[in-house]
Parts: C-alpha cells; structure tokens; sequence
C-alpha cells in the first residue's frame, strides 16, 4: 500500500511539474482578469512612451494587460533614497512588456525586482589582466541585468530612453534583452528562440551583422547601430534590439536579413508604431 502510495504521489507530481506554467496561468487569469490600467495610468503612458500613443488598438490592450501582470509581479526599489511611484513603474513595466508583447506570461521569469537609481551610479568591477592579475576599481553605470534575477536602472536614463524614441537608445530595452539572452542560462548574445527558429540561422545572421559593424567602426563607416554593439556578442543583442524597435527603418535598409530577423524573434514589426 505504502508503494502504491508512493508511486501515486510520484505520477501527481510530475503532472502538476510539467504543467506547472499552465496552472499558474490559469491562477494569473483568475487575479488580474479583473484588473485594467486605469485613465490616469493611460495618460502617463501616452504622455511619457511614444511608441504607446501609436500602437493599434489591439497592441496597445495587450502591452496593458502585460503590465498589469508585471506590476502585480515584479518588485520596484527605490535606490539612493529615491522614492518609487506608480508612474515610475508603469514606464519601466511599459518599455519591459513591449519586448515581449507576442508572449505568454510569466515574463521574464527570472526577474524578481527593480533597482531603481535617480541617475547614473557608481559600481564595482573586478578586472583580470593578461597575467590573471585581479584589480578592482569603480565604475559609472546606467543600468545593470544580473542573471540571478535583479535588474538595475538610473531614472534619469529610463525617462531620456523615452524622451527620445528614434535615437536607438533605451536603457530598459537594453537591459531586458539582457535578461531574454540570460534565459538560457548563458549571456552570449543567443536567447532562448522561439519554436521554429533556427539557432543555426540565428548565429550565422548574428556573427555576420557583429562583423559588419566592427569592419564599419575599423574604417569609419556609417552604421546605424551604435558602436557600443561592438563590445561582444552580448551587448550585439542588447544594442541590436534597441536599434530594431527605435530605427527599424533605417535597420531594415542597412541590413534587411537582421531586421526580419529579429522581427521573427519579437514577433511584432516596430514599423507599424511610426507615424
């Protein structure tokens, strides 16, 4: 009897494992179907993402149900004795969800929270030399995507990320395609591909469009992604992504295997918010 209870015990536990992520779906369903953005949030949106005041009617309810799950979440703290408020959480959840918009939830499953500076903010970093000689010095910093589930932003940036949405700059796009590429449990500038994709096709695009912008920065070529792309694959992605939803047209002209790339990856195209 003992082992058949067991093995009953054992058979309930691998269904309730596999389909964990339904069950909490469904338990999601249940505690935010009721819940919306309400008027005051809409217009903080309207006022401070561009992208939003854009978006087509069905885009735009789906971006807000998606921050309706992250804000109920996902934790915002306030650094350097920054106070948090709703609207400063409603950007950063807004430009966070855009990413993965054509997504089910949970997003981002291995963020748990927020660190949020007023502005830039110095860090810590161990350097190893080529002797393998350890030095630790100080660093400015913007933002910070660690892989053990903390993400790190300057304020100031977030809000500039947004003032200007053609730049091809947005600290919070930046830092969570970090966090996509971590999910595999590596930073390599491959993240978790979405079932049909090619990793093959992937690394191919990715290693072409990597070169392509360092033989443009090595001859002082035009490029529209920003150098800082040219740091390793990682920060490629990162940068690359910015690029894609601030400057898909001129992505597109420069480089038009890597923009429907990435708009397969997305699975949105940026073009449709440009007016």
């Amino acid at each position: 009897m003992t082992e058949i209870s067991l093995l009953v015990a054992l058979v309930v536990f691998c269904i309730i494992y596999w389909r964990l992520d339904d069950i909490r779906r469904a338990y999601w369903q249940r505690k935010y179907s009721t819940q919306t953005l309400n008027e005051l949030d809409r217009q903080v949106l309207l006022r401070y993402m561009p992208i939003y005041r854009n978006m087509t009617d069905d885009d735009r309810a789906r971006l807000e149900r998606h921050i309706v799950w992250f804000l109920g979440e996902k934790r915002l703290l306030g650094r350097d004795g920054l106070k948090t408020n709703r609207a400063m959480a409603l950007i950063i959840a807004a430009d966070a969800c855009l990413l993965v918009l054509n997504q089910r939830w949970p997003l981002y499953p291995n963020v748990k929270e927020i660190l949020l500076y007023p502005s830039s903010y110095y860090a810590g970093q161990n350097n190893r030399d080529s002797a393998g000689l350890v030095s630790f010095h100080t660093v400015v910093r913007q933002g910070e995507s660690w892989p053990g589930g903390t993400l790190v932003l300057s304020w100031h940036d977030v809000l500039e990320g947004n003032r200007l949405p053609e730049d091809g700059h947005n600290l919070v796009f930046h830092e969570f395609a970090h966090q996509l590429d971590q999910q595999t449990g590596q930073t390599n500038g491959t993240p978790r591909l979405p079932k049909g994709m090619s990793y093959k096709k992937w690394g191919e695009v990715l290693s072409r469009a990597y070169q392509q912008l360092k033989t443009q920065l090595a001859y002082h070529m035009p490029h529209v992604v920003h150098e800082y792309g040219a740091t390793n694959e990682a920060e490629f992605f990162a940068v690359i992504t910015e690029t894609f939803i601030e400057k898909p047209l001129q992505l597109k002209q420069e480089n038009p295997e890597l923009f429907y790339l990435l708009s397969d990856y997305y699975r949105f195209d940026p073009r449709d918010w440009i007016k």
